[in-house]
């Protein structure tokens, strides 16, 4: 089953399961090299990548130039490809349960339409076994072959991170794993054709699924331990940026920082381990306790401006809140389990006025996702500002700005200590 050099000469093509702000990115490197098809459930999105435009709004019009690819939402398209790429989203539920539902309609996909000689890569995060154990059996069984006799299986983690364009997959490391030796040389082989930076290629499929989970799950730990040092460093009166300025001055201590932690990754991967981990009996004690503390910081900060509203606000009920940015980070639209969104209803539950801007965000996907949109503008007369996305935009604020925005006595919270040590008459509040 060589499939390598087919695609190199373009007598197979390789077609890539999930369109999102994994699977478009490495359908559109690969199609500059080889024949692709870029294939996506959602008609609508097909449509707009046809005609040059990302729905995720992380790619430019002149991306999509020069490529050799056809967006499609038909099966039988998909049939012409020999190599399937899966990036499809695995989130977890309201209970931080795994989600397998989008990976596992992706493995039926596969299952109807996968040949002889084939080959499926799975890229999406899912914790270790879920790959063999739980997508394998779909595709075998709605295809009627056998893995090794008829079709070869890997795994190759994504390691996309939206809005960075220094990081991008030419120039990052790519874990590649396979069923067999076979499997693993054609699979790395297909995917040096477009990274540059070099292939590892892990022992096997499990130890590529786990990789990619402590990835996220070491960010995640980390930074909960930057959020249990800020409440603590809160109570004693000192600043936990000082703090962090000053322990980095040593050579080997890690410069992790607080803050809300949302998104499709970090606030989402550690909980995909401790399933696995509670399903073979081990109650995760250390991953746990980290999503706890994580999962809890915006209610922390939420309390915090409240409890500055009841001290300084002629009328704490009703009072004005502006919070700037919505997404789950910094310069990118995403706004897929934004921790901000979590901060906005604690506050709106102290029936606070809320007024949520952002200039990446998409009002009308606001209003869809989470049942409010954005405000036009920035409003006036605010007791509290909350700078919850350290945006590029909102790198050159002063304090005349904030101070013509506000009432008097108002608190302006910037949560990633943009402004540390700048305003001397506004009240000043960070992690």
């Amino acid at each position: 089953m060589e499939i390598y050099q087919d695609l190199i000469d373009k007598k197979a093509k390789l077609a890539v399961i999930g369109l999102g702000y994994v699977g478009l990115p490495i359908a559109l490197e690969f199609a500059r090299r080889i024949s692709v098809i870029g294939f996506d459930i959602n008609a609508k999105r097909v449509d707009m990548m046809k005609k040059g435009i990302d729905p995720s709004n992380e790619l430019e019009k002149e991306e999509f130039e020069g490529c050799d690819i056809e967006f499609t939402d038909s099966l039988d398209k998909l049939r012409e490809a020999k190599f399937f790429i899966v990036a499809v989203p695995t989130p977890v539920d309201e209970h931080n349960v795994p989600d397998l539902i989008p990976v596992i309609k992706a493995s039926e996909t596969i299952g109807k339409v996968i040949k002889k000689g084939d080959y499926v890569v799975y890229e999406s995060t899912v914790y270790p076994g879920c790959t063999e154990e739980d997508c394998l059996p779909v595709i075998e069984k709605l295809s009627g072959l056998k893995l090794g006799e008829d079709f070869k299986l890997g795994y190759s983690p994504e390691r996309i991170n939206p809005g960075d364009k220094e990081h991008t997959l030419p120039r990052i490391t790519k874990v590649v794993s396979g069923s067999d030796d076979k499997a693993m040389e054609e699979i790395a082989k297909t995917y040096e054709v477009v990274v540059k930076a070099g292939i590892h290629r892990a022992s096997c499929i499990k130890v590529a699924e786990a990789a990619k989970i402590i990835e996220n799950t070491q960010r995640d730990l980390n930074i909960a331990l930057m959020n249990e040092l800020s409440i603590i460093f809160d109570m004693i009166g000192i600043n936990t940026y000082e703090v962090l300025e000053a322990a980095g001055t040593k050579w080997n201590f890690l410069r992790f920082q607080p803050g809300l932690v949302g998104g499709h990754c970090i606030g989402v991967d550690p909980y995909y381990l401790t399933y696995k981990s509670s399903e073979l009996g081990y109650e995760s004690r250390v991953i746990l306790a980290g999503r706890v503390i994580n999962d809890e910081m915006p209610l922390y900060v939420a309390k915090k401006i409240v409890q500055h509203i009841i001290k300084n606000a002629k009328e704490a009920m009703g009072a004005r809140v502006l919070v700037m940015g919505a997404t789950f980070k910094e310069n990118v639209s995403d706004i897929r389990n934004s921790k901000v969104i979590d901060m906005v209803r604690e506050l709106r539950a102290f029936s606070l006025n809320v007024d949520i801007v952002d200039p990446y965000a998409d009002s009308k996907e606001l209003q869809h996702e989470y049942g409010f949109p954005l405000a036009p503008v920035a409003g006036k007369n605010y007791d509290a500002i909350v700078l919850a996305v350290p945006h590029s935009q909102y790198k050159n604020l002063t304090e005349e700005y904030l101070l013509g925005i506000t009432n008097p006595n108002a608190i302006f919270a910037d949560l990633k200590g943009m402004y540390r040590n700048t305003f001397t008459n506004l009240q000043y509040w960070s992690l």
